[in-house]
């Protein structure tokens, strides 16, 4: 089903002007909001409802999780293609969202059925020594389809929200000037992460509670209840969007690309890069901000424009598997070379899985009373990475980037990359908290003879894991927005939601490595004494942390070599004195300097920026 054109192309302002700009914020907010309360209210807790109620084994139950956000990641992907393709952004943010609700609404209900929990403990044991029944295999197919829906649900809003938001704003129109949409495009990925920290904070507190002290039916159906409401206001608000057509299948352009440069291998390249095949009216509806100029990395794929003999058809229409344009070759360029630095992210995402998991079982065994009477839920010591990340990204909004500005001169202070490694770094600092914490804890334990007590409260305050979960929400306030508006700077763009699920992917990604680790050191140091095992006091989670950080450090390695190789993408300057698509010329941009190919980014310009 695809979208109606809205007429977005830059020229000829007119009628659409009516739609898009910041009215429309309200209703994608709003949605983004309410759909990150209930993924996050419906995730932050669910290690406990599997262990508790499900009574599935500690590493069984973590790694479910990890599986089930790494396909709840891995569709973005897939949802990214159809929006870029035939669908459009709009209507398959509404798609994902109605199946995002069917799976949430099942899964509601189960947690309300008796019939799909497991007997009490005292009906399914009969005896005291005797370990409480685990959920039925009926049980556990209702939980894992319902997760199924969820996960498939998630491919339609996550790589198009944030692209959608974009296009309302018309971030990339080419009248914003150099400076300002730079300036305009990070204040809004800023104020996008803001608000999605906001909706977390509120999940981890307010549901949390609820499962822990109201019932799992309520505290399901809280993040149900939420999600209807997300769907609603962004459907409400239909008539105000721009909804930009989809370009066609950018992976079908990919693959062309790919083919002819294969078919051509042993064709010579011209030496002028002007002799390579351009075909602006081609181009036009996947270029509207201008074309992508050549590079002279990965020349491989210049064959691909390499005009030779049968390369067009008898009407004069080039063979898109055997002639591609320019512009055509620089896509797949551009998607090459951001996939090291995409690769970056994943071991970051594997670092921080087991805040979901074995930090919320190592709060369960600690003192979590604030006062005599309030006492944290596990799953809430989320709330400092929340805290902590929105504290980062006000500060670095308003305090650190008007300083750094003066002193590099760019509108956001440091680059995309800068920023990401930053946040690398800081990562790194927080595992290695998370290690001597735990050392700290089983030395408590020890101390007052729980080693074999698993159930046991360890007299030590669950505030000492604060730090751990602080230092990864400013982490994640560097490493998430940087890395966001890398892939959406400088992806091609035509592919701009397929980029934006490029992010997703790093999450998924992420978690399956995350599985594969996990049961890697679970069944590696069986003969030595398991690391992970349900008793965390006999177990050795901290030496778990400190193989993490190991990776981390390598990755962090591996990260700065990939961004001082990295060349930024390069556009075409358009000259725009007229709104009418007939006066427009383009002009390359100079030849750069190498530095400067690393270190600028470069967009359109319009003629009184010239």
């Amino acid at each position: 089903m695809a979208e109606e054109d809205s007429s977005r192309r830059w020229h000829g302002e007119g009628e659409q002007r009516r739609q898009g700009g910041f009215k429309t914020m309200p209703f994608i907010l709003a949605n983004d909001f309410c759909d990150r309360f209930a993924t996050v209210g419906f995730n932050a807790n669910l290690i406990t409802y599997l262990t508790q109620q499900l009574r599935l084994p500690l590493v069984e139950a973590s790694n479910t999780l990890t599986n089930f956000h790494g396909l709840s990641n891995l569709t973005p992907l897939i949802g990214g293609l159809i929006a870029d393709s035939f669908a459009g952004r709009f209507w398959t943010i509404a798609a994902g969202s109605a199946i995002y609700q069917l799976g949430m609404l099942s899964l509601t209900v189960s947690a309300l059925l008796p019939s799909l929990r497991p007997p009490p403990c005292a009906a399914a044991a009969g005896a005291a020594d005797r370990a409480c029944a685990r959920a039925s295999a009926w049980t556990l197919l209702v939980l894992r389809l319902s997760l199924l829906c969820t996960s498939v649900g998630t491919g339609g809003p996550r790589p198009c929200v944030m692209a959608f938001g974009a296009d309302q704003l018309e971030l990339d129109r080419p009248c914003h000037g150099e400076a300002g949409a730079r300036q305009q495009r990070w204040s809004f990925f800023n104020l996008y992460f803001f608000g999605v920290e906001l909706a977390k904070l509120i999940a981890i507190t307010l549901v949390v509670y609820i499962q822990e002290n109201v019932g799992w039916g309520w505290g399901f159906g809280v993040p149900t209840i939420a999600m209807l409401v997300a769907v609603t206001a962004f459907v409400s608000g239909y008539p105000l969007y721009v909804k930009m057509a989809p370009g066609g299948s950018p992976l079908a352009r990919l693959a062309q690309v790919a083919v002819a440069a294969f078919r051509k291998r042993k064709v010579a390249v011209p030496s002028d890069p002007g002799h390579l095949y351009q075909d602006k009216e081609l181009d036009a509806g996947i270029s509207t901000a201008g074309r992508l100029l050549h590079t002279n990395q990965l020349t491989f794929f210049d064959r691909a424009a390499t005009v030779t003999h049968g390369d067009f058809s008898s009407s004069g229409a080039p063979r898109p598997w055997r002639l591609s344009t320019v512009h055509r070759v620089e896509e797949l360029k551009s998607i090459v070379r951001m996939l090291p630095i995409w690769g970056a992210g994943i071991l970051l995402v594997t670092s921080a899985s087991h805040n979901h998991s074995f930090a919320i079982q190592q709060a369960r065994t600690m003192d979590r009373r604030v006062t005599p009477r309030l006492e944290i839920p596990p799953a809430s010591m989320l709330i400092f990475s929340n805290l902590a990340m929105l504290g980062t990204l006000a500060l670095y909004d308003r305090v650190l980037v008007p300083r750094l500005r003066r002193l590099t001169g760019r509108p956001a202070g440091i680059t995309h990359l800068q920023r990401t490694g930053i946040g690398l770094a800081i990562s790194t600092l927080s595992n290695a908290v998370s290690a001597v914490v735990e050392v700290r804890r089983k030395r408590a334990a020890a101390r007052h003879g729980l080693l074999d007590s698993p159930g046991a409260t360890v007299p030590m305050s669950v505030l000492w894991m604060a730090p751990q979960y602080a230092i990864h929400g400013v982490a994640d306030a560097f490493m998430d927005v940087g890395r966001m508006e890398f892939l959406y700077d400088q992806a091609p763009e035509s592919m701009r939601s397929s980029a934006a699920a490029l992010y997703w992917l790093t999450m998924s990604a992420g978690s399956y490595m995350g599985t594969l680790l996990v049961t890697t050191v679970h069944e590696r140091t069986k003969g030595e004494g398991q690391w992970l095992q349900d008793n965390l006091n006999r177990g050795k989670l901290d030496r778990y942390y400190w193989l993490v950080v190991t990776l981390q450090v390598v990755n962090l390695v591996y990260f700065v070599i990939c961004a001082k190789l990295y060349t930024y993408k390069k556009l075409e300057i358009v000259d725009q004195e007229s709104t009418d698509d007939t006066h427009e010329k383009h002009l390359e941009l100079p030849p750069l300097k190498e530095s400067d190919e690393k270190d600028v980014e470069l967009r359109p310009l319009l003629s009184a920026d010239l």
